[in-house]
């Protein structure tokens, strides 16, 4: 006796339903999305290319952002400045600076640079390590000691300029 053994039939709606495997994109399709990408790219690159032209063009014409020297600009060397920072304790720090002013405004520099000094130091010993770490805090405590500078001469410096800062 031979038994034969049917394949099971499924009913007709099962084999509608059943998930099919995901197909990968074709290759055309891989090619146009790559292009569409490209092309938003290109146009995303000429509107910045766009915006930043005014600016170039001015800084061409000679006048730079910033802070600039009087025509009539002297400079003087502060005092070195040797403290340590509050914290951690044992870190000290070095800075040599000069300071940038207008002859005519500030005919004796010596005084408002020991003051510029005096505050540097107040302000510098205040300072952490973190602080003063990466190009970031460099950035950062040049434009407070700029700041300071200038609010302690009333104006008539126009920029404090680093010569050295030496942590140890």
């Amino acid at each position: 006796m031979a038994t034969e053994s049917a394949p099971a039939k499924e009913p007709a709606g099962a084999a509608a339903s059943a998930p099919s495997a995901p197909s990968a994109p074709s290759v055309k399709q891989t090619v146009a999305a790559i292009f569409v990408v490209t092309v938003i790219a290109a146009a995303m690159g000429a509107l910045f290319a766009i915006a930043a032209s005014p600016a170039e063009t001015s800084q061409k014409d000679g006048s730079a952002p910033g802070p600039r020297a009087p025509a009539t600009a002297g400079v003087f060397d502060l005092p070195p400045i040797v403290t340590n920072l509050s914290a951690p304790q044992d870190v000290w720090v070095r800075l040599e600076a000069s300071i940038v002013y207008d002859v005519a405004t500030l005919p004796h520099p010596e005084v408002t640079a020991g003051e510029i000094a005096g505050d540097e130091l107040a302000y510098l010993h205040t300072v952490t390590l973190a602080q003063v770490e990466g190009s970031i805090g460099l950035q950062n405590i040049r434009q407070d000691l700029n700041e300071r500078a200038a609010i302690r001469s009333d104006g008539k410096v126009s920029e404090l300029i680093i010569r050295t800062l030496v942590v140890q």
